[in-house]
């Protein structure tokens, strides 16, 4: 063969062979991306599911934190009612013992004492200072001398004849003194009233 020949049979040859080659890698790029489509509309459908549990997963555990932070703010304010019903009045006690003491040094100097003036002047003492207290702590004496009667204020427990005429409907004595507490009637006055 002629070397012209023989070098045409080799392109040829070639050509066939990349011909072949062309089309084998064509069929392998079809076979390859029939078989990626689906692989990627899986790989795609998986991807979402996995977004989505950790989405789900990421929604429960905020919503068993926010659970049981509404749980434990439930006991707290639970807990801090109780303790202010059973403490509620310590305030109110720990200011009164003051008066308590007072008390009792009056009662020890009214065994050795002689003068009764100065007594009952610490008795009153003692009685103002408590009355202070009281006031501090927001209870008030309902004012019942030369006043009109308020069924709100005042309880009428017995009616005399007045005896003058500006007198009549208005409260003539006390008989128990009556308290508020911040504006509440924790206690009615109890009075006599002229008719």
């Amino acid at each position: 063969m002629d070397p012209k020949e023989k070098k045409t049979k080799q392109e040829e040859e070639l050509k066939v062979d990349d011909i072949q080659d062309t089309v084998e890698g064509q069929s392998q790029n079809e076979e390859a991306t029939e078989a990626t489509e689906p692989l990627t509309a899986e790989e795609k459908l998986e991807k979402e599911l996995k977004e989505a549990q950790a989405q789900i997963e990421d929604q429960k555990d905020k919503y068993l934190r926010l659970s049981a932070e509404f749980d434990n703010y439930r006991k707290r304010t639970v807990k801090e009612k109780a303790e202010l019903i059973l403490n509620g009045g310590e305030k109110s006690i720990k200011s009164i013992l003051p008066v308590i003491d007072d008390m009792e040094r009056a009662l020890t100097t009214m065994e050795t004492a002689t003068d009764v003036n100065a007594v009952k002047e610490g008795v009153e003492l003692i009685y103002n200072k408590f009355l202070s207290i009281l006031s501090q702590d927001g209870v008030k004496v309902i004012e019942t001398k030369d006043q009109p009667l308020d069924t709100d204020y005042h309880e009428a427990i017995a009616v005399i004849p007045a005896p003058t005429e500006e007198q009549k409907g208005k409260i003539l004595d006390c008989v128990q003194t009556g308290y508020t507490l911040n504006g509440k009637v924790i206690r009615h006055a109890k009075v006599v009233v002229g008719e």
